[in-house]
C-alpha cells in the first residue's frame, strides 16, 4: 500500500499540522514505505508536509513520488482560487508541460520537499477529465514533446529512477505508453471491482513492456467503500442506478461469503501482476488503519469465482491467490 498525500494538502477541509504528522507517522509505523504527492495538492502544501515528515528517515528506506505539469508561482492569498483545496500555500498553479517548465517544476518540488532525491515523477493530468476533449489533445502533445523529453533526461542523468504518467483515464495511459518509454503509471479509478476496461489494451501492454501501475481511487470515489446506499458517490457524483444495482449484487456475494466490500475492492486491484500497490488517500489515522485491516482481511478463493460466475467480474481479471 502507498500513502496518498492529497488529503494532507487539505482537499475539501483543513487537516492540522499535528494530524498530518500523525497520519504520516501511522503510515510509517504500519510499514508503508511509498509516498505519493504532487505540487497540485494544496498548492505545494502536501509536498511540504511529506518532506517534513520524512526529513530524518533513512533515505534509502522509502520511495518518493511526485508529479510535473503544473508550476507554482507566489501570489496574494486573496487573489488565488484554491478550490477544492483549503488553506493551501500562497501559490497560483499554472499548467506547463514544456521541457523548461517541467525542469523548473522538478527543481521547485525538490526545494519544497527538502529531501535528497525524488524517485518517481509522473506527468500529471493530461486527460480529458482535466482539460476537456479538445484541450486534452493539445496538452497531451505538449507533454509528449516537452515533459517526456525532460523526464527522459532526468532519468538518464540519474536524477530520478522512474518516469510515467498520472491520470484518471486508462486510454491516456495507453496512448502515452505507445508513444514513449515510460516505466509506470498512476491510474485513478479506472481499474476497480466495477471497471476493468483497462484489461482490454492498457494492462496487456504494461505486461508486455514491464511497466508498473499504481492504482488510486479503488473505491470509485466512494461507492465501493460505502456500498449502494442512498447518496453513494461514483466518480465524484451521485451513483447512477445501473452502478447502484451492480454494487448491490456484489454486496450480496460479499454477504454470502462474509467478506467486507471495501476489503474486496482493495485486494482486487493489487492482484494484477502489473499493480504493485494501491494508493490510499485517507483523512484520518483511523481511516488509514482501517485500510490496512481491509488489505489483510481473509477472502476465500470461492468469493472471486462466484463474482465471475454471476458476471459481476470479468473472467480474465486476475484475482488474489
Amino acid at each position: 500500500m502507498s500513502f496518498g498525500a492529497a488529503p494532507i494538502g487539505n482537499i475539501f477541509r483543513p487537516i492540522s499540522e499535528d494530524e498530518s504528522r500523525a497520519m504520516m507517522a501511522t503510515a510509517w509505523d504500519a510499514g508503508i514505505r511509498s509516498f505519493d504527492t504532487a505540487p497540485m495538492y494544496g498548492h505545494g502544501l502536501s509536498e511540504a508536509r511529506v518532506g517534513e515528515s520524512l526529513r530524518w528517515k533513512e533515505r534509502d528506506d522509502f520511495l518518493l513520488i511526485t508529479k510535473v505539469g503544473r508550476r507554482l508561482r507566489p501570489k496574494k492569498r486573496s487573489e488565488i482560487d484554491f478550490t477544492p483545496w483549503v488553506d493551501g500555500l500562497p501559490f497560483e498553479m499554472i499548467f506547463d508541460y514544456s521541457y523548461d517548465g517541467v525542469m523548473r517544476a522538478f527543481e521547485d518540488s525538490n526545494q519544497r520537499l527538502g529531501l535528497e532525491r525524488i524517485d518517481v515523477v509522473f506527468i500529471h493530468d493530461i486527460d480529458v477529465f482535466t482539460h476537456g476533449e479538445e484541450q486534452q489533445k493539445i496538452h497531451f502533445k505538449a507533454a509528449m514533446d516537452g515533459a517526456y523529453r525532460a523526464l527522459e533526461d532526468l532519468r538518464s542523468n540519474g536524477h530520478v529512477t522512474a518516469i510515467g504518467v498520472g491520470v484518471n483515464e486508462a486510454a491516456v495511459c495507453h496512448a502515452a505508453l505507445q508513444h514513449g518509454d515510460f516505466d509506470g503509471f498512476l491510474l485513478a479509478g479506472r481499474y476497480t471491482l466495477l471497471e476493468q476496461d483497462a484489461l482490454d489494451n492498457f494492462l496487456p501492454l504494461c505486461e508486455e513492456r514491464n511497466a508498473f501501475v499504481l492504482v488510486g481511487g479503488g473505491f470509485n470515489s466512494g461507492i465501493l467503500a460505502t456500498g449502494a446506499k442512498p447518496g453513494a458517490k461514483y466518480n465524484y457524483a451521485p451513483a447512477p442506478q445501473d452502478i447502484m444495482d451492480k454494487v448491490s449484487q456484489i454486496e450480496q456475494v460479499c454477504t454470502e461469503f462474509a467478506v467486507s466490500l471495501p476489503a474486496a475492492a482493495l485486494q482486487f486491484v493489487v492482484a494484477h501482476p502489473c499493480v504493485p500497490s494501491f494508493v490510499a488517500g485517507v483523512r484520518t489515522t483511523e481511516q488509514l488503519q482501517q485500510n490496512i485491516a481491509w488489505m489483510n482481511a481473509p477472502i476465500p478463493a470461492e468469493f472471486w469465482q462466484a463474482l465471475k460466475q454471476r458476471d459481476l467480474l470479468r473472467e480474465d481479471a486476475p484475482t488474489p491467490a
